[in-house]
């Protein structure tokens, strides 16, 4: 299947050849069409569409319970986040970075950020 971005695409105000570039935004990394003259930007339709996903992913609350473990507790994940992270292709090692950042409040890292 061809992508829409393969063709020549016209920017709709100055109707100059746009240049593919990259986009990066909240740590998405969206594919973009530029044009070099007036600098209009359009961004992949499906990139858009995963990051509209995301952001409700990120702005829905989950109610969550801990358990006790053996020594330690566990609180589960909810599938729908699991799901998103797989669509895209980020790959979750069977450990993960646990901070206490402030009081009442833990992050989960699930992959490090390349510098």
């Amino acid at each position: 299947m061809s992508d829409i971005f393969d063709n020549t695409i016209l920017c709709r105000k100055c109707n100059f050849k746009m240049q593919k570039a990259k986009i990066v935004k909240s740590g998405f990394l969206f594919r973009a069409m530029i044009c070099p003259k007036c600098h209009e930007k359009l961004i992949h339709p499906v990139d858009e569409q995963e990051y509209i996903k995301f952001i409700n992913l990120k702005n829905k609350e989950f109610r969550v319970k801990m358990r006790l473990v053996g020594n330690s507790y566990a609180v589960s994940i909810p599938k729908e986040i699991v799901s998103f992270m797989n669509e895209q292709k980020k790959i979750m090692d069977n450990m993960v970075k646990l901070c206490f950042e402030d009081m009442g409040r833990l992050s989960l890292n699930f992959h490090e950020l390349k510098k």
